[in-house]
């Protein structure tokens, strides 16, 4: 938990080099592996290792493969690739990375089979032999961060080009939305569609806006609080565009709040006759990625590594438990209960619900269009 009195952990990234020569380890065998990674990303500034601020849980990966020794040769010749680059305090519970790991193993060929006279054979969750992977890395990472699972695949391999699909789940609670409408607006995203309306655009790398979203539904969790019922929002689609899962949660909360009619997706997606309005996204913390597929990928670990993981999570769980406890004792002992009934209507998914002052969305000042913004750049590298 973050104290008022404490420090930010804020810093600005710097280049990093590993702790030791990876040349010198080249005379080890190496095998190309993918790993399934989960982390509670609150206080990270986003996955990639290339964000401006640290942590990142991309550095934090591989300052654990630096300790360990598992890295063999620089970021190129490891051949690495991750799936999604999610942003700050967006969490993950099934992001997939590939690259080059340390392998006992000899006579691994391309297609990360062994070469040899006999087969490993598989013992307690991997090859016989190997290194697991999975109990090494996690014997050394922060504990908001754990390998899961690990599985070989060939050289030709991509964590981002090979995955078929990309999972999401946004949390809420349920304050007095209209889960029907909003059910009902969020099958209309379903299908491939121009998404420039619902993303954050980036006329510098992003030139084909189109993405097609394969299934959408709201469930409840089992979790309630104050009377309250916790849902979420799951979204599988083949790739999705910058932070264009918090801005389709946003507009479905405007919906949910009464403030928007469904058919305002309708007109979002018509992108020949309108550009996008000025609307905030909804808040990060609640994201979850949760599940990258990919075509014959088994992931895997020992019992052993199993197990921990196992009971490194439900500890993580019952230590937020008892810090939820803490906060409602404080709620009980502390909040005068007028004021608890004042605000009982407020919303807790970070969304203000005024309607006397909410804008309609049609009504709004709108964004630059990709055009727009392509002249502009245009126009900067004429007067460079």
């Amino acid at each position: 938990m973050n104290s008022g009195c404490k420090k930010s952990g804020r810093k600005k990234a710097t280049p990093k080099t590993p702790g030791y020569d990876t040349r010198i380890m080249n005379h080890h065998p190496r095998r190309y592996v993918a790993l399934k990674v989960m982390y509670f990303g609150q206080r990270f500034y986003g996955f990639s290792l290339e964000a401006q601020m640290d942590p990142t849980v991309e550095s934090e990966i591989f300052k654990a493969l630096e300790t360990t020794r598992l890295l063999i040769g620089d970021r190129k010749e490891i051949q690495y690739s991750r799936c999604g680059r999610t942003d700050k305090g967006v969490s993950a519970v099934g992001q997939v990375i590939a690259l080059y790991l340390r392998s006992k193993l000899k006579d691994i060929d391309a297609h990360n089979k062994h070469s040899g006279e006999t087969v490993p054979e598989e013992q307690d969750g991997q090859p016989e032999g190997e290194i697991d992977y999975v109990r090494v890395l996690n014997g050394v990472l922060p504990k908001d961060i754990r390998i899961v699972g690990w599985c070989p695949v060939p050289s030709d391999f991509s964590a981002r080009f090979s995955c078929l699909s990309r999972e999401y789940k946004y949390f809420f609670w349920n304050d007095n939305l209209n889960l029907l409408v909003m059910e009902t607006a969020g099958k209309k995203l379903i299908g491939e569609h121009d998404f420039r309306n619902f993303c954050k655009m980036d006329a510098v790398k992003v030139h084909n806006y189109r993405r097609n979203v394969m299934s959408f539904e709201i469930s409840p969790c089992d979790m309630r609080f104050e009377g309250h019922q916790l849902y979420a929002i799951k979204i599988k689609g083949s790739a999705f565009l910058w932070h264009q899962v918090r801005c389709m949660v946003a507009v479905l909360f405007m919906i949910g709040q009464g403030l928007e009619s469904p058919e305002v997706i309708d007109a979002l997606l018509d992108t020949r006759t309108l550009r996008k309005p000025q609307y905030l996204m909804a808040p990060e913390i609640p994201l979850v990625l949760l599940s990258c597929e990919f075509e014959g990928l088994k992931f895997s670990c020992s019992s052993d590594a199993g197990q921990a993981l196992h009971v490194h999570l439900e500890n993580e769980c019952r230590l937020y438990h008892l810090q939820a406890a803490i906060f409602q004792e404080a709620l009980l002992s502390h909040l005068p209960l007028s004021i608890g009934a004042e605000n009982k209507d407020s919303s807790s998914n970070g969304v203000t619900r005024k309607k006397a002052s909410h804008v309609p969305l049609m009504s709004r000042e709108t964004e630059p269009s990709y055009e727009e913004r392509r002249a502009k750049l245009e126009t900067v590298k004429l007067r460079a």
